[in-house]
């Protein structure tokens, strides 16, 4: 009460400095941890960092350059895709002929145990159970099965680096921010850490002390007819193996959810542990804790008691499985679909070869204009549109020409479809009469 006003003013002064720097403190401290939240400084998300790399915005002559380069890609692929398209056309023609003689002349067995000789150099078609005389096995780990092929898969813990990349401008210069971010995964092959953008503290072993393999059976029937190495080659539905019957085969290996794992603590392992998995195609011989053997469906040609390739008359040879259970006639129309879904396949394929190719020939054109927004954004709309009807006409006619010696009727219709967008952009530069 009896502070002179001017020891007040000093006090005064004092208390509102001390709050000053106590809020700025404050304020740096809050700065300074959602700095270290943003950079994952705590955690897993530590294995994050980011890379910006900045080069010269290319010059109007060297984009002119870069674009001529591109032009003579375009001309290679743009020829590569009329092979592609007129030479699918055949192989289709050419399959669909061999199904159709191959139905006509198939003979279907009853009997898989007894082969006839009225039957040696037919195509014959039979269903039955695989059988296979000695199992396949694996002794490292004490796997033993009457099957058609046995894999072992092998997939190690290693570091795994994935990248996010974005591209900008900035004073003048292209600038690529990428971030990469680390993780640890279960692989089945070695991934070279030497790639790495920060090796450092990511580093993964060389190689795998186990290495995976597939053991296929050398002599595998069904009934008394032996099936060549082609077919057997068919045998691919792989089914995974339950450990649950199986044991460890050493004390530093645990069996767990069907793996074998060589880890100290499988729940929490380590750069560069193991795990370890079998697989089975083509279950054979009697009924086992596996289930029933496998049934297949094959059509092929008989030399007394084996199946091998038979050759037809227009060109391919026949050697089909399927694990199923089918007539003659469901064959065939498998392999038709397969045939038909093949073509259009690469149809799709060509067309979008000569698209890429028409737009690598005609970039030159954007080129020329790209430093004029409006102009720029109209000339690639229009080579885009010009691309598409050009492709697309190249196609059908094309495709025509592949037709036109076994469906003419077909082979004039595609042509007729692939002038229809010439004559519809014709029609609209057409002048008007008055």
């Amino acid at each position: 009460r009896n502070v002179s006003p001017w020891r007040r003013r000093k006090w005064r002064c004092w208390r509102l400095r001390e709050l000053g720097i106590a809020r700025v403190w404050g304020q740096l401290s809050l700065a300074g941890r959602e700095t270290m939240a943003g950079s994952n400084y705590s955690g897993s998300s530590s294995d994050e960092h980011v890379k910006v790399t900045s080069q010269r915005k290319q010059g109007f002559l060297e984009r002119l350059g870069e674009t001529t380069g591109g032009m003579l890609v375009g001309l290679m692929a743009f020829l590569l895709s009329f092979y592609l398209l007129f030479t699918n056309e055949g192989r289709c023609v050419t399959t669909q002929n061999t199904l159709d003689e191959g139905l006509s002349l198939v003979t279907s067995l009853n009997d898989v145990f007894t082969p006839l000789p009225q039957n040696d150099g037919k195509l014959v078609h039979l269903s039955g159970s695989l059988m296979t005389p000695q199992p396949l096995f694996d002794p490292n780990y004490g796997i033993s099965l009457h099957v058609v092929k046995l894999q072992r898969r092998v997939e190690m813990y290693q570091w795994v680096e994935y990248d996010d990349s974005r591209d900008y401008e900035e004073n003048g210069e292209k600038k690529t921010e990428t971030r990469y971010s680390y993780n640890t995964e279960w692989k089945p092959e070695v991934v070279k850490s030497k790639s790495f953008d920060r090796e450092i503290g990511h580093k993964n072993p060389s190689s795998m002390a186990v290495e995976s393999f597939i053991a296929v059976a050398a002599d595998v029937n069904v009934g008394n007819f032996h099936l060549s190495k082609g077919l057997i080659d068919k045998i691919n539905t792989f089914k995974k193996i339950r450990l649950a019957k199986f044991e460890s085969p050493h004390a530093d290996i645990v069996i767990q959810d069907d793996y074998f794992y060589h880890s100290v603590n499988h729940r929490n392992p380590e750069v560069g542990d193991l795990r370890v998995s079998f697989h089975f195609a083509g279950l054979s011989g009697e009924w086992s804790f596996l289930g029933r053997p496998d049934v297949v469906t094959i059509v092929a040609r008989q030399k007394e008691n084996q199946l091998i390739p038979y050759q037809t008359q227009s060109g391919n040879i026949l050697q089909l499985l399927y694990e199923e259970s089918l007539s003659a006639v469901e064959v065939f129309e498998k392999e038709h679909a397969a045939n038909s879904m093949l073509t259009w396949a690469l149809r799709f394929a060509g067309w979008l070869l000569m698209f890429v190719s028409i737009k690598l020939m005609t970039k030159i054109f954007h080129t020329l204009v790209d430093w004029i927004p409006g102009i720029r954004d109209l000339v690639s709309l229009g080579l885009t549109v010009f691309g598409l009807c050009v492709a697309t006409s190249l196609t059908l006619l094309t495709v025509a020409m592949g037709w036109i010696f076994y469906r003419p009727l077909v082979a004039l219709l595609l042509g007729i479809l692939a002038a229809v967008p010439i004559l519809i952009a014709r029609s609209r530069h057409r002048p008007k009469m008055l």
